[in-house]
């Protein structure tokens, strides 16, 4: 043993644990913001830290070591917008009555205090606060200091769930074994199997994918492994078949759980010596790498797939994570798809940027507020079939289509359900000669000039808001405003009933009463 052995020279497993799992902390990630840029930026807020405030100049967010962290940066969210105390079983929110608006889960925070229990934030809690941003509070446990950008972007998301996916995809491609990939459906196996293809080798070389379920038992063999001409009825032509089309390059096998049960020899065979029989020919030697995936059970003696080739089809195995395991990727993916979906409708000018009006800015943050709320059980493929409907349901505004409001249905995750509410005491009612005029104008702008909100906000009664109105220089009922100073209003906003109530400082709501009171269509 050299002279120079100590116990202190050698890796302990408190070292281990420490370098592999980081302390318990707050995540918290913008879902949404009105510069779309900073949508996915992070900032990490420690434990050890037992208050926290979260506002316009707090915490800094960043994207990575090679960003700049800044802060929220919204004139309509207040500096002290809400207080995080941490616990050991979980957080408490603190919101005064005099700060902006804030939503949890999809319902209004009227509380002075709310707990939130440590299993809720481990699933992520959404918060919206004004009507401008919206965050994603997480406790994680694998939280890291944002690194350099990752080099393969293909899969988007910047959370520590698909940082650590994307370094085993890169792990996997420089790897010339073959892949199993399982996970849910919708997850996005095959974008990893693609990541997984332009990054190896064999990336200038063919991909070859074949659905499997699709493959008729009847015709496996020519269809995999090639047939010659007249090798059987109905064969009036040479097929060079999927694992030769793929020489060279890889052949990406989707669904592969539900191969036929007689196919499965052929196919671990195949495996097995990288040789095929050709169908009315003789055998041939392949060189190609398998990629396969699958969202069927294939281990344990229920299930009719041979545990040998799940065994070979595995040498290296990747398990994609569910949607609801990184919700703090939401914002990111749904700008992504609407982005998409825009460019393919040709509606570009529909998307949210930081110019965009107010009453604009609230319908996009509201959407992404529900969304994030929704706990996707198709994953990802259903976010992006959301937001392809609501691009195609939009005119000159954002709208989201009735039946994806029926399907998401904030109500049900709302806080009631979603969030463990402790002791908190209700907020302190307010007397209205309190309200400061300055008050009153940011709780009405901050509220979309909606009524209920503003009381909720300012902590009074509707009636003490109706009143307020009442005797304001600036402000009105819908009810108050002439029928000609609303057709000239529609007119300057293309006819847009949201914008109009925004320009003439009433609620939506009010103003569409109004018209249908006046026989007009809403």
């Amino acid at each position: 043993m050299p002279d120079d052995y100590s116990e202190t020279t050698l890796p302990t497993l408190r070292d281990a644990i420490a370098e592999s799992v980081a302390s318990p902390g707050l995540q918290c990630t913008i879902i949404f913001h009105p510069c779309v840029e900073r949508i996915g930026q992070c900032a990490l807020l420690s434990c050890a830290q037992k208050e926290h405030i979260l506002g316009r100049q707090a915490p800094l967010f960043c994207a990575n070591s090679a960003t700049k962290p800044l802060p929220l940066e919204d004139p309509y969210i207040s500096r002290h917008a809400l207080a995080v105390t941490v616990e050991d079983d979980g957080i408490t929110l603190c919101r005064s009555a005099a700060a902006s608006r804030c939503r949890v889960a999809g319902e209004e925070l009227l509380q002075a205090e709310l707990f939130i229990g440590n299993a809720r934030l481990a699933a992520g809690v959404p918060l919206a606060l004004s009507h401008t941003v919206v965050l994603m509070l997480r406790r994680t446990s694998v939280l890291k200091s944002p690194g350099p950008a990752a080099l393969d972007r293909s899969l988007l998301g910047s959370s520590a769930v698909m940082d650590r996916l994307r370094e085993e995809v890169m792990r996997a491609a420089c790897s010339d074994s073959d892949v199993l990939i399982m996970g849910e459906t919708g997850v996005g196996k095959e974008l990893v199997a693609q990541a997984i293809h332009c990054n190896s080798r064999r990336s200038d070389e063919p991909l070859v994918s074949v659905n499997m379920a699709a493959v008729p038992a009847g015709l496996a063999s020519a269809l995999l492994f090639g047939n010659t001409k007249g090798a059987f009825t109905g064969a009036d032509k040479a097929r060079a078949g999927y694992f030769r089309e793929a020489q060279g390059g890889s052949l990406f096998l989707d669904e592969v759980g539900d191969t036929p049960e007689e196919v499965q020899p052929l196919l671990l065979r195949a495996l097995q010596q990288r040789e095929i029989q050709v169908v009315g020919g003789s055998a041939r030697k392949v060189n190609v790498r398998v990629i396969s995936a699958t969202d069927a059970e294939i281990d344990g003696a229920s299930c009719n797939f041979k545990s040998a080739l799940r065994h070979r089809l595995a040498a290296i195995e990747l398990r994609l994570p569910a949607l609801a395991e990184h919700s703090e990727d939401i914002g990111e993916l749904l700008m992504h798809f609407l982005s998409r979906a825009c460019e393919r409708e040709g509606r570009k000018d529909l998307l949210p940027a930081a110019h965009s009006a107010a009453h604009s800015l609230a319908r996009w943050a509201d959407l992404f507020h529900r969304f994030s709320c929704y706990h996707w059980p198709g994953n990802i493929r259903q976010l992006e079939n959301f937001a392809g409907q609501v691009v195609v349901a939009s005119d000159t505004q954002l709208r989201i289509p009735a039946p994806i409001i029926a399907e998401i249905d904030v109500k049900k995750s709302a806080v009631g359900a979603f969030v463990e509410k402790g002791p908190g005491v209700s907020a302190k009612p307010r007397k209205p000669m309190d309200i400061t005029e300055v008050d009153f104008v940011k709780a009405m702008e901050h509220s979309l000039f909606e009524v209920a909100a503003v009381a909720g906000e300012l902590g009074v009664s509707r009636q003490s808001i109706y009143r307020r109105i009442d005797a304001s220089a600036r402000f009105r009922r819908a009810s108050e405003i002439p029928m000609q100073d609303i057709q000239t209003t529609l007119a300057s906003c293309g006819g847009s009933l949201g914008k109009a109530a925004f320009n003439l400082e009433v609620s939506a709501s009010g103003l569409r009463q109004r018209l249908r009171s006046l026989g007009t269509p809403a």
